[in-house]
């Protein structure tokens, strides 16, 4: 541990990839370092966010018990709850954003398992909300969703991120009012993407002009695009799939049936999807419908960060500073977590990262900070460390198809809006794949 009044700044085993140089490092180039020594120093203030964001049903005093909850034999400071709001007052949000800018990456070694697709990185982007609190403050800078029966009771974030659909880690993050879509948001992300990497994107993102400014990184595309669109057939190609150009852009245009069966019966679904991967020989469409289906990883990670972590609660921070402090903190400790977890499926080379536990490792991060175990790394090296142990000890099986209806569990209502008949079980499928040829327009 850290001695004196810097006792209480850790993070547990997490602390081994935030370790406290890097935190003095960021403090010091964002000019954040106290002037004189407090009881509650910038690095400590620092880990307490961090902190924070493994333990949301608790305040930051429920925090700071947990923070010195193992330090026995240690005098720690008693501060009060608005001793600890002023201190996050103090150092502001720059701290967390250049720990953030520091940090992500894909976190994935060249050919491992589930990570790489015919030599390129596969990634996705796609757009959340988070919730924050209803307060003047919030609300002069954030707007409530407007919607039926009123809209959002609370204002919101618009959260819009790249990730490496394998890892689950983030290459980067924006956010903003709702006021600004998805869309709007992503040129911010552009300078994340380069060459080897092919990113996965929904309708939304099927514009072609931002497909051009995508596709001027150097990275390549896999975008969905509304089926009701009119695009040109310039050649057609022996997989099915055919060249088009969209505002300028060549790109090779993929129509497909898809169909998925189960014992109540079938569904099938018509996908267009767009890449600039030209080459259908290196590159066969059937390989690409399949690879499309990964984009749905950065959907699983918005679920582990929203509900998993947050367990669907409002933010903390009550002003529009503090939210953004806050949301700086909650990506950087999902990120260190699922660091932690491409560092331990590492070791055991055939195992994809997505059998990784999420929850296994959230909650043994947790347990390391209450008992202030493996701060500081031994002199052995250990990349899986007890994080990472018991996450090999607990993986989940390979990956079953199974598809469930999109139905509401549990409503906030405690009325069956939808009727007491509504089957909510889970079945298994088979898919089937077609792809079509369009007549030349």
């Amino acid at each position: 541990m850290a001695g004196g009044r810097f006792a209480p700044g850790h993070l547990g085993e997490l602390t081994q990839h935030l370790p406290f140089e890097m935190v003095d490092a960021a403090l010091t180039a964002t000019r954040t370092t106290q002037a004189r020594l407090r009881d509650l120093p910038s690095r400590v203030v620092v880990y307490l966010l961090l902190t924070a964001c493994l333990f949301p049903e608790v305040g930051y005093l429920g925090v700071w018990r947990k923070l010195t909850a193992g330090l026995a034999g240690i005098a720690t400071a008693t501060p009060t709850a608005g001793g600890l709001g002023h201190a996050r007052h103090r150092i502001g949000a720059a701290p967390l954003r250049w720990l953030f800018d520091l940090l992500r990456g894909p976190a994935a070694t060249p050919g491992q398992r589930g990570t790489w697709w015919r030599g390129l990185l596969v990634c996705a982007i796609d757009g959340t909300t988070l919730t924050v609190p209803d307060n003047p403050r919030t609300l002069a800078r954030f707007t409530k969703h407007r919607g039926n029966h009123g809209g959002a009771g609370y204002p919101q974030v618009r959260l819009v991120a790249l990730l490496a659909c394998g890892t689950r880690t983030l290459i980067d993050a924006v956010f903003g009012p709702t006021t600004s879509g998805e869309t709007t948001y992503t040129p911010r992300l552009l300078s994340s993407l380069r060459r080897g990497m092919i990113l996965l994107g929904d309708r939304n993102f099927g514009a072609a002009g931002l497909l051009a400014q995508i596709a001027a990184t150097e990275a390549d595309l896999l975008v969905r695009l509304k089926n009701g669109r009119k695009i040109p057939v310039l050649n057609r190609y022996r997989d099915g799939s055919y060249l088009s150009i969209l505002g300028g852009l060549r790109v090779r245009v993929i129509e497909c049936e898809i169909t998925i069966a189960t014992t109540t019966g079938r569904h099938t679904g018509v996908y267009r999807l767009a890449t600039t991967l030209l080459d259908h020989h290196q590159y066969p469409a059937g390989e690409l419908i399949r690879l499309y289906h990964d984009r749905w990883e950065i959907e699983t990670a918005y679920l582990e960060l929203k509900s998993s972590i947050l367990g669907g609660r409002v933010l903390r921070a009550r002003t529009p500073v503090g939210i953004e402090q806050e949301i700086y903190a909650l990506l950087v400790t999902y990120h260190l977590l699922r660091t932690a977890m491409a560092d331990a499926t590492t070791t055991q080379p055939d195992t994809d990262p997505d059998r990784a536990s999420f929850t296994i490792a959230y909650q043994t991060a947790r347990d390391q900070v209450i008992q202030a175990t493996n701060v500081i790394a031994d002199t052995t090296i250990d990349l899986a460390g007890t994080i990472g142990r018991h996450v090999l000890a607990n993986l989940m099986p390979a990956r079953r198809l199974r598809v469930c209806p999109r139905i509401v569990k549990r409503a906030i209502s405690k009325y069956q809006a939808r009727g007491p008949n509504i089957d909510r079980n889970s079945y298994k499928a088979t898919v089937s794949i077609h792809i079509l040829t369009p007549a030349d327009p």
